[in-house]
Formats: structure tokens, sequence, C-alpha cells
């Protein structure tokens, strides 16, 4: 088993290097020039992005869609990924991680458009897309469209339903002394009450918790920046210099050059906020819009909330406390960072940690979902539902090693399908964005 677990570590670790990392941050900056900038509309999208009102055809609204993608999206990465950047690369693997955030905005408007353009509307009206059907029917790529969703169905399973229910059931555990079984039971009752009710339940769900748990969360980094401000100036400068020079070894930190600093700071700035990684497009497809600039609008404030503002603020609390230079790292570096904030620090993170992964695991199912649908067909997925709170359960009482790596794996490979969708397909993107934005046709249908 040791053996395995090895193997799939140095897949992982071949998947997630300088290759796909040039990829996927190559795209972002390709895209970005054939849109001209489409970061410039980031104030419009937001804009659209709180309507709430049906707009045109899909399941739920444009508004829904987005938290639903956020729920996914805001997790584990966001606090302990970007402790884990600083602690391998230093201070400026914060600055690559916000870039990739500001220039993944034009790699994941691209998706969202695609996804709407080519979705397509079911027997009982509810409708389906995502990069399997841009593969499918703009690129007459099928076979390709059914290892994008079969490599999601199994990623599914794992980033977004096992590992995230064991970080749960651990860190109940570990704070609470609550039994794994337990808060496996709790959780999987908790996440049935949603996910049996679909995208419009799971939506509504994702509408109420997402805004709650970004802005609780937010606000606890404002507090510890604010108990901390002599030092913000020099943190952030820090970061700066960090991210062209490297940083010299200070205490326990063993100190990081730039390539180290660029390196892990893009590759979990790609992680946290998913763009061009297709999981996000796939709810993008049932949104009430009025064309596909729209929902592409507002789906690219997805990485603007992700990225460039709730992994920006941990970074700079994570480098303000100093607590880096220790040698700590993961969840404990951020646990320690927020103990500066007196009784309630600690509280706070454990409560965005608990709303961030039950999130998740909300929107991935629905990833999941609309994957073995595209597969099989629509009669696997009240089935598919039941065997996803099963294994809610499942996750928070086993040890998840080989399950996480090896969907670390699928995870790195639903990307590549869905850039080849990206690259071949940008004179459709561009084309859509002149005839709706760019000519000033944001409202027509």
């Amino acid at each position: 088993m040791q053996a395995v677990e090895n193997l799939l570590v140095s897949i992982s670790d071949f998947l997630w290097g300088y290759p796909l990392l040039i990829l996927l941050f190559g795209t972002h900056l390709f895209l970005t020039f054939r849109l001209k900038l489409i970061q410039r509309f980031i104030g419009k999208a937001i804009k659209i992005s709180l309507k709430r009102n049906k707009e045109g055809k899909g399941d739920i609204s444009q508004f829904g869609a987005l938290t639903t993608a956020l729920a996914a999206t805001i997790g584990t990465g966001n606090i302990v990924g970007v402790s884990t950047a600083i602690a391998a690369g230093g201070p400026g693997a914060v600055f690559w991680m916000w870039l990739t955030g500001v220039f993944g905005i034009a790699t994941k408007y691209s998706e969202a458009l695609l996804a709407v353009k080519y979705r397509v509307e079911l027997n009982d009206g509810s409708f389906a897309g995502g990069p399997m059907y841009v593969l499918e029917k703009g690129l007459n790529m099928k076979w390709l469209g059914i290892i994008f969703a079969a490599f999601t169905s199994v990623t599914a399973f794992g980033i977004g339903n096992m590992v995230q229910a064991n970080s749960i059931s651990v860190l109940v555990h570990d704070s609470l002394g609550i039994s794994h079984w337990i808060t496996g039971l709790i959780l999987a009752l908790l996440t049935a009450s949603v996910i049996i009710g679909g995208i419009k339940s799971i939506a509504k769900v994702c509408e109420a918790l997402v805004p709650f748990m970004a802005i609780f969360y937010v606000i606890g980094c404002i507090v510890l920046l604010i108990i901390n401000i002599d030092t913000v100036p020099q943190s952030f400068m820090l970061i700066i210099n960090s991210a062209f020079t490297g940083h010299a070894a200070i205490g326990g930190f063993l100190g990081a050059g730039m390539k180290e600093a660029v390196r892990f700071g893009i590759a979990r700035g790609l992680f946290s906020n998913e763009s061009g990684l297709g999981s996000a497009p796939i709810v993008a497809a049932a949104a009430q819009t009025k064309n596909p600039v729209r929902q592409a609008l507002v789906s690219s404030t997805g990485t603007f909330w992700d990225t460039v503002v709730v992994c920006a603020f941990t970074g700079l609390i994570i480098v303000n406390s100093f607590e880096w230079q220790n040698g700590l790292n993961g969840a404990i570096l951020t646990k320690t960072a927020f103990s500066d904030i007196p009784i309630i620090g600690p509280t706070i993170l454990t409560i965005g940690l608990l709303t961030f992964v039950f999130s998740t695991i909300l929107g991935w199912s629905y990833y999941g979902e609309k994957s073995i649908e595209y597969l099989v067909g629509r009669k696997a997925v009240l089935p598919y539902r039941y065997i996803w709170v099963v294994m809610v359960f499942v996750g928070s009482i086993i040890s998840l090693n080989v399950v996480w790596t090896f969907a670390d794996i699928t995870n790195a490979l639903m990307a590549l399908p869905n850039l080849v969708a990206l690259l071949f397909l940008n004179k459709v993107i561009v084309s859509e964005t002149e005839k709706y934005l760019w000519k000033g046709n944001l409202d027509e249908e």
C-alpha cells in the first residue's frame, strides 16, 4: 500500500509540476490579451452578480450559480493552502497567488461563456452544460468530453466529498473531542437534507451560507490586521520584495528563492480558484441569464472573491504574524496566526473551516452529479445523490491519504480537456464578447 501511495504522490507531483502550471497560467495570460483585459469590467460584473431576479432561461438565478460555484471553490485551500504556500515559498508566494487570481478572471469568464453557449435543455426542462458539452458541441470531440466527465466524477468523490468530510471530523475531534462517526453522521444528514432537492435546493442554501461565511472570515482577518497594524506596511513590502528576490532563512524557516515563491504561489493560487480546471462552468450553465456574456461576467467574480480577496487576506495575516519563521505549516500556522485575536480567534478559524468545507461538499455534489448524468443518463442522478451522502459518512471515519492524492491527480487531468476547449474556441469567446459586451448589447437575449 505504501508503494502505491508513493507512486501516486510521484504522479501527482509531476502533473502539478511546471508543465501544467505554465499551461494554466499561460492560458490566463493568453485569454487576458485576447479579451483586451476583461478584468476592467469586474465592477460591472459584481453589480450584475448581486441581482437575484430571473433574467432568462435556466434553473437558478445568476447569484445562485455564483454562490454555488463559490461554495465549491472557497474551501480549505483558502486557509490551509495559503499557509502551505508561504511555508514552502516564503512571503513572496502570496503575491504570485494573488496574481493568478487577477489573470485567472479571464479564464473563469471564458469557461462560463462557453458553458452557457453550448448548454442543452433536457426533457424535464432543466439545463446541463460544462466542458463536456463544450467539447462535444463546440469541437465535435465527444470522446474528450467523456474523459473530462469521468475525471470530474472521480475528483468529486475525492476532493469534493471524502477529504472534506474527513477535514471536518478531524477538526471537531481535535477541538471538541467528538467522535468521528458522530460528526460523520450529522454531516451526512445535513448534506442529504440539501442535495436530495437538487440544484435549486443547493443554490438556496449557498445563497445564504456563502456570503455569511466569506464576510465572517474576512472580518476576522481585518480584526487581526487592525490588532497588528504597526507591522502591516512592513509585511506588505516583504511580500512584494520576496516575490522577486526570494527570502533568506530566519529562525525555523528554511528560506526560499524566487523560484520557490513563483512555483508555490502559482500552484496554490490555481488550485484554490480553480480557474481553468473546468468545474465552475458546470453550475454556470444552469444560470438564468439573457446571454452567455452576462453569466460569464458573473462567474468571473468568483475568482476575484476567492483569490484576489479571501486568499490575499489570509496571506497577509499569516505573513504579518511572522509565525511562518518558526517552521510552522498548514492549519497549525493559520491557527497560530488567528490566536492573536484574544479568546475567539481560534473559534473564528474553526467556524470558517466548518462552513468552507461543508459548502464545498454541496457545490461539488452538483459537479459530480452532472458528470454522471452526462456519462450514464438522468436515471443515475438520484442514486448518485444517495451514494454521495453515504460517502460523506465514510470519509469522516477513515484515513484518506491515498484518496486525496488520487483525487489530486484526476483534478489535474480535468484541466487538460478543458484547456483544449478554451484555446481552440478562443475565437468564439472573443466573438461573443464583442457582440454583447464591447458593442453595448449586454441586455439583449
